[in-house]
């Protein structure tokens, strides 16, 4: 949604491109270039968090093959970004490059037993900006991700790297549009780590299109049987934290292993598991206690010792546990019927929905609100001659695009931007999307609602935020706010008409 004939994209490149040539010759000009030529690139969504966090995995998971290390070679000391591409083929980005050409180097891009491989041909992760991995898969059309080193590690030298590209993008391909950030457990040195990108002007990412990953949840409790469970009420504990609502918008589960193995499975890996389920409970439930004990030799079973290891490292005991289990029950019949299932468990299924519905939905809004924020930065920070017109003539973008200013209040919300009550806030939330796209999460009515149920309670709602925005109490960003939920609530209403007459 749009105001004005010109498209948004448009209407923010120029905006930027004219931005551009008031900093000609100073640092901020080619920032703003590699902002104005992004609004028709795919979303880049990063993948942060500390050292064994599980982020190659979950890369892997969201890609759909074994594309990314998960061991600590020299690959994952280097911000590699995944895209999509006609042919399979990678490319290191030398820092040393800016100075004298581009700086691009092929790569050796190798397929393996378990994944691609590149092989750095001798460069030193130091000097290597980042590498870039073209592949034809149709998950990298909409979304191009991006792996970034450990956080926290023995090596700060390159979680400084991470902190670096969150927090300022790159000048080759720029920054993140989103983030995904993994934690094993709500530590304090996560949310040391997230607060160093809170500064709202300066941050590429910004809550609202922030999601936090409890990740390699099937190890909760040393992989205990409700292990899922568990992290799925200590995700949404975490999600209400007052230390992370300001950082993220949510904290969802996901089971690492469990979502590249769906992703992966192969078929001899699903006849290994499928002939393992066979062997008599009274044998295969203590093998089941450990991995070792999984994986130790044994007459009488077909599946090899050396075959079994490589479940339990590709599922996870867990995994390999809750696999059998399905295949014992007959719910998994056929290899698709169990990589569903195994999906499903993971959080993988909850966790595209929400890159579906709260991110790739919102790319435009995304795209331009970042390239706006960069440009009253640069403005703040670098007020050269001519630039204050475009300043104000961004701030007004953000206010005059529905979709931009929708992401703006999500954001307030979020950082307290707002001086609202606990109940006021959630509403808001709620009726911007942040709980769902649908219009009846939206107006918390139930599924079975009717049109006509939906339409009374979005008269309802927009007269609330219209009472509390003519309030003469009501504070002018508060009154800002209720004017934005007023337009939504209009918009819904237009879009719940034209879908009753067609």
């Amino acid at each position: 949604m749009t105001s004005g004939a010109v498209p948004l994209r448009a209407r923010v490149r120029d905006l930027l491109l004219e931005a551009a040539e008031v900093y000609r010759g100073r640092p901020w000009e080619a920032r703003l270039r590699t902002a104005a030529e992004d609004g028709d690139s795919p979303l880049r969504v990063a993948l942060a968090g500390r050292v064994k966090a599980g982020k190659s995995t979950l890369l892997n998971a969201l890609v759909g093959v074994p594309v990314a290390p998960t061991d600590a070679g020299e690959c994952t000391k280097v911000v590699t970004w995944y895209v999509h591409g006609e042919e399979p083929e990678a490319t290191a980005w030398l820092r040393s490059g800016r100075a004298r050409g581009d700086g691009r180097v092929p790569l050796d891009l190798r397929g393996g037993d378990a994944a691609l491989r590149v092989d750095l041909g001798g460069l030193q992760p130091e000097d290597v900006d980042r590498v870039e991995v073209r592949l034809p898969s149709p998950r990298l059309e909409r979304l191009t991700l991006i792996d970034t080193p450990g956080l926290a590690s023995l090596s700060p030298r390159f979680g400084e790297r991470t902190e670096r590209f969150l927090t300022e993008g790159d000048e080759v391909g720029g920054g993140a549009d989103a983030v995904l950030f993994l934690m094993r457990q709500l530590h304090a040195g996560d949310v040391n780590l997230l607060e160093a990108f809170r500064d709202p002007q300066a941050r590429p990412v910004p809550p609202v299109n922030a999601i936090g990953i409890l990740s390699r949840a099937d190890e909760i409790g040393g992989g205990r049987p409700d292990a899922l469970a568990v992290a799925r009420r200590l995700a949404e504990g975490y999600s209400q934290d007052p230390r992370l609502r300001p950082l993220l918008q949510t904290v969802v589960p996901v089971a690492g292993l469990l979502a590249q193995a769906a992703a992966t499975l192969s078929d001899e890996e699903y006849r290994d598991l499928r002939e393992t389920a066979e062997v008599p409970a009274a044998v295969l439930d203590p093998m089941l206690l450990s991995a070792i004990r999984f994986a130790a030799p044994r007459r009488g079973i077909e599946v090899a010792s050396e075959r079994r290891r490589a479940l339990v490292d590709r599922l996870g005991l867990f995994g390999v546990r809750w696999a059998l289990a399905l295949l014992r029950s007959g719910e998994a019949g056929t290899r698709d019927d169990l990589a569903g299932v195994l999906s499903a468990a993971s959080g993988m299924t909850e966790l595209r929905w929400m890159l579906d519905a709260r991110i790739t939905g919102r790319r435009d809004a995304i795209k331009a609100d970042a390239a706006l924020r960069l440009l009253l930065h640069a403005a703040a920070t670098d007020p050269v001659p001519g630039i204050r017109r475009l300043a104000a003539a961004a701030e007004q973008l953000r206010l005059g695009v529905h979709d931009v200013a929708e992401l703006r209040v999500l954001n307030e919300l979020r950082t307290d931007g707002l001086a609202l009550p606990a109940e006021v806030r959630r509403r808001m939330e709620r009726v911007l999307g942040a709980e769902g796209a649908d219009v009846r999460v939206r107006l918390d009515l139930p599924r079975e609602a009717t049109v006509a149920d939906v339409e009374r309670a979005l008269l309802v709602e927009h007269a609330h935020w219209q009472r509390l925005a003519a309030d003469l109490l009501t504070p002018p960003e508060v009154k800002r706010a209720s004017s934005v939920l007023q337009r939504t609530c209009e918009g819904l209403r237009r879009d719940l008409r034209v879908g009753a007459s067609g």
